[in-house]
């Protein structure tokens, strides 16, 4: 059914009464008010900025920032219980997923509403219940005979609204939608602020998909306008931005210096990253990436915005937390496994070693290897004090373009996990493991990106194939064949796989690239 308070229509179940109050409407109304129209003209912004690359421009260090860059200040003071985020586990708002990690041994557990978690209305309410619950430390469930419930030590808890880009179309005001990040940070900070700061805590949060210092600058407006309105001390917000856009790495100073009374630290988003490196610069001359699976963090242009990350945080005094390690235990393959752990062993030591504070893992599993190699190299909370003042990165370091080539396996691979990952997203589940992987929306975009840019170039595979329509259409016949037989006939039957393929067939085949997976398959969620 509807409610109104004044003119905002908002989709309620009888259920979410608690979590819909009247009072936290209004605040949800006073923020979109106050800060809807802005987005979206950020969001204008951003689709002018990509005119400018289409026609040539690259991204560049600011000009106008140059004092900023230069200048020797330094963040507000971060709060003691943030000082320490060597390992950091991140997923869903599932209620299982929220007791597990915060139980997980990990020092900071990233409750998701974004990447990881598929936008139904269900799924945000029952996560804004979960948190609520998880900081009022009654949150516990019952499932196949086993009862879960939170350890007296848990971890410290950053929650990562929806993106600028994301609306939510069940709640709307005068007709328009609200800013899925407005929705999903004010239920947050309104129900639990007051709880967190009464526990020694705050409201913690992490921003996603940055790609300018004034989208900081209308975040760090939104955490001053949320505090006054519930009369908490400015600064009580403290925040930790995703570095996961390539025009955001030449703007990292400038980032920081908008929030530098709420900021916490910078973390490199990997897989965004390379989604936005080839979105932003597709059209570029002699643009080319290889297959997905051979640019890693070793690759020149990932390797220098991880550098730039821990120089210009640490010269500011905050935290540069590093990148997700993906794989989950392999069962019932111990060889598998232990390669798999070598991997992200191996990873987990060159970001400690380059000077990172703090790394990410999708798995509780994980959480002990990752401390472990922590532990061993970094014997204070964090590495704040390891400067870099020997870095200079510059513009053409940050653009490098990736050596390697382009096979029918990495083609065939982006539609088989590409599909696999939409219908997944469809069906409500946002954190899909697949292949001994966690994958969020993240692999499906560089999946899609990727497959687009081969096509509009026509490139030419290493077996000598050329990307067209025809090979595409080929491969995705081919490919479904597979998907059908890895998750079994009456998965596939019941699922939404025919939507799903027809999704990212349309978004690989399209004249132009779309802004977002997600943006192009929400309007097929519940």
């Amino acid at each position: 059914m509807e409610t109104s308070t004044s003119q905002l229509k908002i989709n309620v179940r009888d259920t979410f009464a608690d979590i819909l109050s009247r009072e936290a409407l209004l605040f949800l109304e006073a923020l979109q008010l106050k800060f809807n129209s802005r987005r979206l003209e950020l969001l204008e912004k951003r689709k002018e900025q990509q005119k400018r690359f289409d026609d040539g421009e690259k991204p560049r260090f600011p000009i106008e920032t140059l004092e900023i860059r230069n200048a020797n200040w330094t963040a507000a003071a971060i709060p003691e219980i943030l000082l320490d985020r060597r390992v950091e586990i991140t997923g869903p708002v599932d209620r299982k997923m929220v007791i597990n990690a915060l139980n997980s041994g990990a020092k900071v557990f990233m409750a998701d509403f974004e990447d990881s978690c598929s936008p139904t209305w269900k799924n945000l309410l029952e996560g804004q219940r979960n948190l609520k619950d998880a900081v009022n430390k009654c949150i516990s469930l019952e499932q196949n005979g086993k009862k879960y419930t939170l350890n007296k030590e848990t971890a410290t808890l950053i929650v990562r609204p929806r993106g600028l880009h994301l609306e939510d179309k069940n709640i709307r005001l005068d007709e328009e939608y609200f800013s899925g990040a407005l929705v999903d940070f004010g239920l947050f900070f309104f129900h639990n602020a007051e709880n967190l700061i009464a526990q020694g805590l705050a409201p913690f949060f992490y921003l996603p998909k940055l790609e300018h210092y004034k989208e900081a600058r209308w975040w760090n407006d939104v955490f001053i306008f949320a505090q006054e309105y519930l009369k908490i001390p400015i600064g009580t917000i403290k925040a930790t931005v995703l570095i996961e856009t390539i025009t955001a790495s030449f703007q990292l100073d400038e980032i920081i210096y908008e929030l530098r009374a709420h900021m916490a630290g910078l973390n490199c988003g990997r897989w965004d990253y390379i989604f936005s490196y080839i979105k932003k610069l597709k059209k570029q001359p002699d643009f080319i990436v290889p297959d997905r699976d051979q640019i890693t963090m070793t690759s020149p242009f990932m390797n220098a915005y991880s550098q730039r990350v821990i120089q210009v945080c640490h010269k500011r005094n905050v935290l540069a937390i590093g990148g997700m390690a993906a794989q989950i235990p392999i069962k019932d393959d111990e060889h598998a496994n232990q390669v798999a752990y070598e991997k992200v062993k191996a990873d987990k030591e060159r970001e400690v070693k380059n000077g990172h504070d703090g790394t990410w893992v999708a798995h509780p599993g994980l959480v002990p290897l990752a401390l472990n190699v922590f532990n061993e190299n970094m014997m204070t909370k964090n590495q704040i004090h390891v400067k870099r003042a020997e870095l200079n990165i510059t513009e053409e370091q940050l653009l490098e373009l990736p050596k390697g080539t382009i096979t029918e396996n990495g083609v065939r691979k982006n539609i088989n996990i590409g599909i696999l990952y939409t219908e997944s997203w469809l069906m409500g589940i946002g954190a899909a493991a697949l292949y001994n992987l966690m994958e969020d929306a993240a692999t499906a975009e560089i999946s899609r990106t990727q497959l687009w840019l081969w096509l509009k170039k026509e490139i030419l595979l290493e077996n000598g194939e050329k990307c067209t329509v025809e090979l595409y259409k080929k491969y995705i016949a081919e490919e479904l064949i597979k998907i059908k037989a890895y998750v079994a006939e009456e998965r596939y039957t019941s699922g939404k796989f025919e939507l799903a393929t027809q999704l990212f067939t349309e978004m690989i085949l399209n004249s132009e690239l779309d802004a977002f997976l997600t943006l192009k398959a929400y309007p097929y969620l519940d």
